[in-house]
């Protein structure tokens, strides 16, 4: 630390022999800040960032060259709170309920007495979804859960027991995993695949909601992180890391209008709010599991018996995980099928 500053002030991990502040951030950046403004001084820097840390405490300005939102950042949570309770004077008014409230009123506003399918499939943020969903409309919620044959060992079953059984949601279970099968004969590329499975659940959920009869929304479970990651935010700066499977999937002839009452949230405000409307904490805080399931877990082309086996095989894992008491504390573990004709060859992955 350089100077104080009510950002920092009395936030600190260890301090040097002669007693000053030190903070351990994560840095991974490869670029730095050269030369700062006028009138702000430096609070913090490092050996190979002069500028980790800079502020005008007149105008309550703070700017940081680190990821203070990451807990490889053990202060950060720290400083977010300095910064938006002391210096802004915020109030932490916005709870999950308000949340919950605050989306049952957007959705009654936006689709009226009008019926809804959700587009499920019934993981943490699909489900949170069609909770809001059923709470906003009732009655005028049908669920349409389409079992591409991608999902996890026993989810089928696992859905339609909590969510139809227990939730008393309207489910209407469609086995299509011959249909996507079909369509993915053939294809090794992991993009290519996020496409068809995207297009051919769009298709068979169109039909279905045709069955049903006067259905006008679409309700999906596209958070924020999902907008960022394909591009689409509104400003358009984004560079596209992959198609996501709720936003880059939907054809622009689609009969249904969209609801997306997530699309503003991140992961963890999405797994309160589910706590908040009575989902279980093990459902919630699982491991991320992507939207086109087994399909890009199977390296090269999808094919049933493929994805039997890598099901059995990952249900094995996570088992084992939770047994060695180890699966709270990595963020992400899974299997994945590698086929016959992949070898590791000179340092790569042909």
């Amino acid at each position: 630390m350089r100077t104080d500053s009510a950002l920092i002030r009395g936030i600190e991990d260890s301090l040097t022999a002669d007693g000053k502040p030190l903070l351990d951030v994560w840095m991974s950046h490869g670029d730095k800040v050269t030369a700062i403004p006028s009138d702000f001084v430096t609070v913090a820097s490092t050996e190979t960032c002069p500028f980790a840390i800079m502020a005008n405490e007149e105008k309550r300005f703070y700017g940081v060259q680190f990821h203070p939102e990451v807990t490889h950042t053990r202060q950060g949570m720290r400083m977010l709170e300095r910064f938006v309770r002391d210096i802004c004077q915020c109030e932490a008014l916005w709870t999950p309920a308000k949340i919950i409230d605050d989306a049952v009123n957007r959705i009654r506003e936006q689709v009226g007495d009008d019926k809804s399918d959700p587009r499920p499939v019934w993981r943490v943020d699909s489900s949170v979804t069609a909770m809001l969903l059923h709470r906003a409309i009732g009655k005028n919620l049908t669920c349409v859960f389409v079992d591409n044959g991608l999902l996890r060992l026993n989810e089928a079953e696992q859905v339609m027991d909590m969510f139809g059984d227990h939730f008393g949601l309207n489910i209407v279970h469609v086995p299509a995993e011959e249909r996507f099968l079909t369509a993915l004969k053939g294809e090794n590329d992991p993009e290519a695949k996020r496409k068809i499975i995207g297009r051919v659940f769009v298709e068979v959920f169109d039909e279905e909601a045709f069955r049903l009869e006067d259905v006008k929304w679409l309700a999906q479970g596209t958070i924020y992180p999902d907008v960022i990651e394909s591009a689409a935010s509104a400003t358009g700066k984004a560079h596209v890391i992959k198609s996501h499977h709720n936003v880059g999937g939907l054809p622009k002839e689609m009969k249904m209008g969209l609801v997306e009452p997530l699309k503003e949230l991140f992961k963890d405000e999405v797994r309160k709010i589910g706590l908040e409307l009575g989902l279980p904490y093990d459902m919630l805080y699982r491991h991320p599991f992507p939207g086109p399931g087994l399909g890009v877990r199977v390296l090269g082309e999808v094919k049933k018996e493929y994805c039997d086996l890598l099901r059995r095989a990952d249900a094995i894992f996570i088992e084992e995980l939770h047994k060695a008491d180890l699966y709270n504390k990595v963020s992400q573990a899974f299997t994945v099928f590698l086929p016959g004709s992949f070898r590791w060859r000179n340092g790569r992955w042909p």
